[in-house]
């Protein structure tokens, strides 16, 4: 018996992407839902535009508002399928989820989907990037978003997945300085968590997690933190250029895995030091300080 299928898409300022990605999912889902944090460009007209159904709630972060998504949206169809403004379903995928929707397994409750990334306008293929599998459908009331400030996965427990044909394609239009501003304040957010983490916060569960995301979270928790800070990002890059073949992405892989794999974890140590540095001049721990700030919870 065929099933139906919610489609939930986190917006703020998306007018470039939004249309894209609502006819994209629209053959496929049956309700298309907008949770916009305040946009002040043309995002909602769009999305209303184009048939999909907007709610407004303020932001915090990802995993706060697709959460408040699942709790307030009303939600009454069999499957939820998270996708963001700047990503699409290729023709591909569009129809082997249609096929998947049309009669479900009834022992699977998840959706692993095969993601790329475009950079620069070139779709990355190397350097251990593609495909993504990420968690990206589940039987709606089976799975929610872990609460971090980045690097949120889907926890589904229980978990029986299959993996479908495909590409969710991650191609954002918008120009370098853009994400290279996103990725700043990324690279913040993971400051955060990295300070939650240590004194046991929810990234130290793998509990409900799918395989790729507990490996991906094992490599970074209990590997990759361990090495010296001005060492791992090189190594991060080499492991990635050299091992995993990323010089043949070309010039655009070239500047994709410096920014991604060097520059960006470069920034999140040297912010974590500046965080560090700042509470010690407070005579505080760093998780205290941000406790402080109202930025993580005290546990």
């Amino acid at each position: 018996m065929a099933e139906t299928l919610t489609a939930i898409i986190l917006t703020f300022n998306e007018a470039m992407h939004i249309e894209r990605c609502i006819r994209a999912v629209r053959g496929v889902a049956k309700r298309v839902l907008v949770i916009d944090s305040g946009s002040t460009d043309e995002t909602v007209d769009i999305a209303r535009t184009n048939g999909a159904e907007v709610l407004q709630n303020p932001w915090k972060n990802h995993a706060t508002q697709f959460n408040w998504a699942l709790d307030n949206a009303k939600i009454d169809t069999d499957w939820v399928l998270r996708i963001d403004a700047d990503e699409v379903l290729d023709p591909a995928l569009q129809s082997a989820i249609a096929v998947f929707i049309a009669a479900p397994p009834s022992a699977v409750n998840a959706v692993i989907l095969r993601r790329q990334i475009v950079f620069l306008g070139r779709p990355i293929r190397y350097g251990f990037f593609y495909p993504l599998h990420n968690l990206r459908m589940w039987r709606h009331g089976q799975g929610r978003v872990e609460t971090r400030w980045m690097d949120e996965h889907v926890k589904v427990q229980n978990e029986a997945s299959v993996v479908l044909n495909g590409t969710l394609v991650d191609h954002n239009l918008n120009d370098l300085g853009w994400w290279t501003t996103k990725h700043n304040g990324y690279a913040m957010r993971e400051v955060y968590d990295i300070i939650d983490t240590r004194m046991g916060g929810e990234a130290t569960d793998f509990s409900g997690l799918s395989s790729g995301a507990r490996a991906k979270r094992f490599a970074k928790n209990r590997l990759y933190a361990r090495l010296p800070r001005m060492v791992r990002p090189m190594l991060y890059f080499v492991y990635r250029y050299i091992f995993g073949a990323g010089f043949l992405d070309g010039r655009e892989g070239f500047y994709f895995h410096v920014l991604q794999a060097f520059w960006y974890r470069t920034l999140v140590d040297a912010k974590l030091l500046e965080l560090e540095i700042r509470a010690r001049e407070k005579n505080m721990t760093a998780y205290d300080l941000l406790v402080s700030e109202g930025i993580l919870v005290k546990r």
